[in-house]
């Protein structure tokens, strides 16, 4: 007999957890006194077990609602209306043994709460209404990083970085799904607020760390995209492939393959290799697990095809094969065609090495007089071997320029290109800077430096000026052009070097030779391959061409007044003997565009020395008329104009060719050490 009756809870706070207690003590009574179980009716649950705390609280009764009391067996209608009585009832306990067996109930099932909130692989975390940390599971504690011991009590703005829970609290408005990076770790929560009597009473956020997961997600996208990727692959190659699993079956064919066999892929993905081609290189290495290498096959329509057939081995054992097939004929067209191009390509180097000479490298050479473009073909061959070069010619001839093409038109062009001023450098140390020396070689060598030839080493180094070297330094040198080897100063190790060497100098080596000052078995040693600069007298025709691309190159962005020169002016310059050349030539450019203040530089804006240079056509006639004067009279005259050009003993020398010491010994003698001062202020 089922007995079922209804009843209205009337506590003000419903069935709250001690009240829920206190009702499922009651059950285990009246089941002890009656023999029946007692079941609950709510909405939503069709029938509960009145002696599970959990559940009961789980229904969150509240005052005034109707729940139904139901009970089965001959005492049924009994406990049914002592129940209900109980329920409907202040729920007040009155004796301590009911209240120690409520307290009992209460505490099995908070450490049953613990226990599950402990065993939980996912992060649980409560706040209570003013933010304090109330629950703090061990899975948080792991997904977190935190201790449970830091956390419990303190407010959780202060302890959880980047938490939302005041705020769901704050807003009754659950935030479910949320994703969060925390450390290494993603998660995913689901915050909720807590309600209890229509009274915030705090939040909670149930997490999951899903890292291994997304690592996974990842993974499988990365393998998609790997596969996408092969495929483009295999589709864009010429090759055809076709690949075959371990029991002989098609399982893929490039849209290549198909092309070569002229057949549809789907008439061939599905077929066994062991029916259409028993003896073929497919099924040969499908049994035996070895590569089968250039195997040549002759289609029904004459076409020659060769595959290169591998096995696809998996832990031991063969999983397929795969097969990458060639049309012969294609491949003959396509070599035809290679050959071709390449004579084509050969026979227009050849034509541009042949009508472009001088090559690239000597650009910066302006000039197109038959003199001027002779050295270059001499320095453009010079260039393609590995022999030694004396260039020789008057200062400011450009005689750098051109070591520096022959330099980067060699083989050696991707190699250091190393300058030395043979004059520029003293006579003590000259050795040092060629050389290097160890520590301690002499006073101040407080390490090891290197020299120039090992900077140089498997390059070129220029040595400029080598008529002003001193003899014992030409012999040492003389070793290191012999047998590419020296020692640095204060060291007894040799040092091997792989540097090409190119010379220069103004002087004439020769005449230095038969006057003793010159070594004659260096100077046969450096004049393998001669080079002689014309100097700019011997090239005026080239004048009007250095005159444009110094113009270009000064006007250039500087906002210079003056855009051209007229023809009065190119004819002065043409006329001028330029013992200077070409530096010459483009130090007076800059002066006079630098002075210039109209759009055309006109003869009088040119130096007066100039002007009468170029105007004295017959001077030569007129010279012959005046009585010879003795030879100081000219030497004191030369001097004079060297030093008022070039300011210095040392430039004027270079300029005439003379020494130094000889230079100011001749401008003591004259009296004009003064004068050159009063010019140098």
């Amino acid at each position: 007999m089922v007995t079922y009756r209804d009843a209205a809870i009337k506590h003000n706070k419903g069935l709250h957890a001690r009240a829920a207690a206190m009702v499922v003590q009651k059950a285990h009574e009246l089941y002890a006194s009656h023999g029946v179980g007692l079941y609950l009716h709510y909405p939503g649950w069709d029938k509960l077990p009145v002696n599970s705390l959990m559940p009961l609280v789980a229904l969150r009764i509240k005052c005034g609602d109707l729940v139904g009391v139901s009970a089965e067996g001959a005492a049924a209608e009994e406990a049914v209306n002592e129940m209900v009585a109980f329920l409907e009832s202040d729920f007040e306990i009155e004796d301590a043994e009911t209240r120690n067996r409520v307290d009992t109930v209460l505490q099995d099932n908070a450490f049953t709460m613990d226990h599950i909130f402990s065993g939980l692989a996912n992060g649980v975390l409560a706040i209570d209404e003013n933010d304090l940390v109330t629950v703090f599971n061990p899975a948080a504690e792991r997904i977190l990083g935190l201790k449970a011991s830091e956390v419990i009590g303190k407010n959780v703005r202060e302890t959880i970085a980047d938490t939302r829970l005041h705020i769901v609290r704050e807003t009754m408005t659950p935030e479910l799904g949320c994703r969060q990076v925390i450390g290494d770790s993603v998660i995913v929560t689901n915050r909720t607020p807590l309600v209890a009597g229509g009274q915030v009473k705090g939040a909670i956020a149930i997490f999951e760390d899903i890292s291994s997961l997304e690592k996974v997600t990842g993974e499988l996208r990365e393998v998609k995209e790997l596969k996408e990727r092969l495929h483009l692959v295999l589709e864009s190659v010429q090759d055809g492939i076709c690949v075959v699993d371990k029991q002989g079956y098609i399982t893929y064919v490039n849209s290549s393959y198909a092309r070569i066999v002229q057949l549809p892929s789907e008439n061939l993905i599905g077929q066994n290799v062991a029916r259409i081609a028993p003896l073929g290189a497919r099924a040969k290495a499908l049994l035996t697990g070895k590569p089968v290498l250039g195997s040549v096959s002759r289609k029904p329509d004459g076409q020659m095809i060769i595959a290169n057939v591998t096995p696809i081995i998996v832990d031991g054992e063969v999983s397929g094969v795969v097969s990458a097939v060639k049309n012969l004929s294609e491949v003959q067209a396509l070599m035809d065609s290679l050959s071709k191009m390449t004579a084509q390509a050969e026979y227009l180097q050849e034509e541009l090495h042949r009508t472009r000479k001088p090559v690239q490298a000597f650009d910066k050479i302006i000039g197109r007089s038959g003199a001027i473009r002779e050295a270059l073909a001499v320095a453009a061959k010079a260039a393609e071997g590995m022999a030694t070069v004396l260039i020789t010619g008057e200062s400011g001839t450009g005689k750098e320029l051109v070591a520096e093409g022959i330099h980067f038109a060699s083989p050696r062009a991707a190699g250091p290109f190393i300058r030395v001023n043979c004059a520029a450098i003293p006579a003590s140390l000259l050795e040092s800077e060629l050389f290097g020396h160890e520590r301690g070689a002499f006073t101040g060598a407080v390490k090891r430096k290197l020299g120039r030839f090992e900077l140089a080493d498997r390059g070129t180094i220029f040595l400029d000026e080598i008529g002003d070297m001193e003899k014992d330094m030409q012999a040492k040198l003389l070793r290191v052009l012999q047998r590419k080897e020296f020692q640095r100063v204060g060291g007894e190790n040799v040092v091997t070097v792989d540097v090409r060497i190119i010379a220069a100098t103004n002087r004439d080596l020769e005449k230095m030779v038969a006057e003793g000052s010159f070594r004659e078995d260096l100077y046969y040693r450096l004049n393998i391959i001669p080079i002689v600069l014309p100097p700019l007298r011997q090239r005026k025709e080239d004048i009007p061409l250095l005159v444009e691309h110094f113009f270009l190159k000064m006007t250039a962005g500087a906002g210079k007044a003056a855009t051209g020169i007229r023809k009065d002016a190119l004819e002065a310059l043409m006329g001028y003997r330029w013992p200077g050349n070409v530096r010459e030539l483009e130090n007076i450019l800059e002066r006079v565009l630098t002075l210039a203040d109209q759009p055309y530089i006109e003869a009088e804006a040119l130096p007066a020395y100039i002007r009468e240079g170029a105007a004295g056509g017959g001077a030569a006639v007129a010279a012959a008329e005046e009585p010879v004067l003795p030879w100081e009279v000219y030497e004191r005259e030369i001097i004079k104009k060297a030093l008022g050009r070039y300011g210095t003993f040392n430039r004027a020398a270079k300029a005439l060719g003379l020494t130094h010491k000889t230079v100011a010994a001749k401008a003591r003698k004259y009296g004009l050490t003064k004068w050159v001062a009063w010019e140098n202020r």
